[in-house]
């Protein structure tokens, strides 16, 4: 049976949310959803209308998506110490282009972010990581779209030492879940070089705040 909205883990976390800011929150109708194989809500098309603490209306549409987990994969090479990032490439509905991006997903209506964190590396790359070797970057969400979204993200790195042969077993792998239209393919490039090819917000902030917290300062001022 299909998930309705006022029901979902995702509708609740952000309306309590905005209650919680002061929000007086009259109505909301929901323009358009859709959902997972389960019948849950995956993201919502929202029409609120909604009062401030001081007052005032608010603009009207939120997309509705819940929080989500951005990794970042470090591999270091084991004999020149040599730093490379792990991305995953796809088409995306923002432009059509091929874009650079960390492995990303959903929580949907789980709460274990560094559970979901480490699943989504596996099924975007391939490669296996515990979520205790995953390292939180910050305990309360980041907003990447504060004026039409809820989306809550959460970001986090792990490093993982292998051998130039290994590092390179990772590139160009085809990974992702066709039901849920994912053609990706992995891309194994060296750190800096990396950095230039994500043009996403969320993953170039990722990547400055990886290398400020291992101290890497080095490379912080070679991007």
């Amino acid at each position: 049976m299909a998930e309705q909205l006022t029901d979902s883990h995702k509708f609740n976390l952000w309306k309590n949310r905005l209650e919680k800011n002061g929000m007086d929150v009259h109505r909301v109708d929901e323009l358009y959803s859709r959902r997972n194989g389960k019948g849950e809500i995956l993201f919502s098309l929202l029409y609120t209308n909604a009062t401030t603490p001081e007052g005032n209306k608010i603009p009207p549409i939120c997309f509705l998506k819940g929080e989500v987990v951005c990794v970042l994969v470090s591999f270091i090479d084991s004999v020149t110490r040599e730093k490379y990032l792990l991305l995953v490439r796809q088409r995306r509905i923002c432009d059509g282009s091929l874009t650079y991006e960390h492995p990303a997903g959903m929580l949907d209506s789980e709460s274990d972010a560094a559970e979901v964190a480490a699943r989504e590396v596996w099924e975007e790359t391939g490669i296996k990581v515990e979520k205790e070797q995953l390292i939180a970057l910050h305990d309360e969400p980041y907003y990447p779209s504060t004026g039409t979204s809820d989306e809550a993200m959460y970001l986090f790195y792990c490093e993982l030492e292998l051998t130039q042969e290994q590092i390179q077993s990772y590139h160009n792998k085809s990974q992702g879940l066709l039901s849920d239209h994912e053609y990706i393919e992995t891309f194994v490039v060296p750190f800096a070089k990396g950095h230039k090819l994500i043009t996403n917000v969320n993953g170039i902030l990722l990547d400055y705040m990886y290398l400020k917290s291992v101290g890497d300062w080095e490379l912080l001022k070679s991007l």
